[in-house]
């Protein structure tokens, strides 16, 4: 988000407004935000294949869901998933809610394969965050998505048999853990992590 509204405000004449729904029972503070805006982009990450809780919350608490009427609407998806195939069906819902807002569908942006992005080296984010920073640029300009940067942010749609391999083999050497035992040992909940609390 960061890198594309610098993007975005590399025109001076471009202004913006964040609303964070940390606090969804508040949601009619960002009502003055809709109204006042000529665009929205609705930005959140994709868990477990769905929609966080949070964001379809939001979307229904609205006091006046005509708020949206006309106004020009788009989305941001990112996910831990590396394939952009998990979320075209959250894509589908979005187009569909966009319409029976009766707002103007700007397209969603899929971006899979970020889970640990806050961990990763510079080297490693360098070219994706190049890529929103040039998609926030185009739509300060232009008003839209980049179809070719949003094309180059969807891949993979899908994960070749040689990736599927390479990803086999690297279970098997516990490397993929690595994220989430820091998060677990971060947590103090490492010792827990074969718990079964549900069964």
């Amino acid at each position: 988000m960061d890198k594309f509204v610098d993007g975005f405000t590399k025109s001076r004449t471009n202004n913006y407004s964040i609303g964070y729904l940390s606090a969804v029972d508040r949601s009619h503070e960002h009502m003055d935000q809709i109204r006042d805006a000529e665009y929205i982009i609705i930005i959140f990450p994709l868990y477990a294949d769905s929609m966080p809780g949070r964001v379809k919350y939001f979307i229904e608490s609205l006091e006046n869901l005509l708020v949206f009427r006309e106004k020009k609407l788009g989305f941001i998806v990112q996910s831990g998933f590396p394939e952009a195939h998990h979320s075209i069906f959250i894509e589908r819902y979005l187009h569909k809610l966009t319409n029976r807002l009766g707002a103007e569908y700007l397209g969603t942006v899929i971006k899979g394969g970020v889970e640990g992005i806050q961990i990763m080296p510079r080297w490693m984010t360098k070219k994706l965050f190049n890529q929103f920073y040039e998609l926030g640029e185009i739509f300060g300009l232009e008003g839209q998505f980049d179809a070719t940067i949003c094309e180059a942010l969807s891949k993979p749609y899908k994960l070749s048999k040689t990736n599927l391999s390479i990803y086999k083999l690297i279970m098997k050497t516990g490397l993929n853990d690595f994220y989430w035992n820091h998060q677990l040992k971060k947590n103090e909940a490492f010792a827990f992590r074969f718990d079964r609390p549900y069964l």
